[in-house]
């Protein structure tokens, strides 16, 4: 889902007869583009990681100390729960008017807020079932993006069914709160698994495309943080739809 509000910042001249670069570096060869393109593309994958690390320990500290379980029963929970989604707009829409540092920021502030929302998890399903779901999604994660990044496939028409999909999944997962049926539920996680698995696919390769309208320019660091805030959610809505049929309840 890798559309920030279309950027395509201005590329900087680096003389007649050069090619682009990333953060200053020319890639005049065949050679230079693979390695700038690995680069940034790790570069995303570290920050993804560390981001998931990050919420991870948050969610299991969160619930140990009892502090999760307080919460469910106050207002606060709402707040938690809703946080993350506006630290997700306010990074994707206001990304061109911020300093790196501050998206940065931001991304590291969300993963903190997610990490809070997450920990209800851990009053609801077993430690050991959740650590054999995120076994399970960290080992798709890696097959699907793999295939984004190597396919020479176009996968822009599946992401646009895709988009269509996750908004009437959105929409599903509101009306079930107020129905309340398990049937129901249980279709939106089979779904809720399919999008988010063929929309890692599909943004790995947006990534990889988008390295090459921000090389050489001052987006360049933007884009890497934006890049793994994409791919975070699409590990962590498929780990979530996952574990409703992987996770054992307590």
């Amino acid at each position: 889902m890798a559309n920030w509000n279309d950027p395509q910042p201005p590329r900087q001249s680096t003389g007649f007869g050069a090619s682009p670069s990333l953060n200053g570096e020319v890639i005049g060869t065949r050679a230079g583009i693979d390695a700038g393109l690995r680069r940034y593309m790790l570069s995303i994958y570290n920050y993804m990681a560390s981001g998931v690390l990050l919420s991870g320990v948050v969610a299991m500290l969160f619930a140990s100390s009892g502090m999760a379980a307080a919460m469910m029963v106050t207002p606060l929970k709402w707040v938690i729960m809703l946080a993350p989604l506006g630290f997700v707009f306010g990074m994707s829409l206001g990304a061109n008017r911020m300093q790196t540092s501050t998206l940065q920021a931001l991304f590291w502030g969300f993963c903190v807020v997610m990490g809070l929302s997450l920990s209800t998890i851990f009053l609801v399903f077993t430690g050991a079932s959740i650590a054999t779901t995120f076994v399970s999604t960290a080992a798709a994660f890696a097959g699907l993006s793999l295939y984004g990044y190597t396919t020479k496939r176009d996968l822009s028409g599946m992401g646009t069914f895709l988009i269509m999909g996750l908004i009437g999944l959105m929409v599903a997962m509101v009306v079930n709160i107020f129905v309340q049926s398990s049937a129901m539920q249980f279709v939106i996680s089979a779904a809720g698994v399919l999008i988010f698995a063929g929309l890692t696919a599909y943004d790995t390769q947006k990534l990889r495309a988008i390295y090459y309208q921000v090389a050489g320019t001052d987006f360049a660091g933007k884009a890497v943080v934006l890049g793994a805030l994409n791919l975070y959610l699409d590990f962590i809505n498929m780990f979530q739809f996952l574990l409703t049929f992987l996770g054992d309840r307590r």
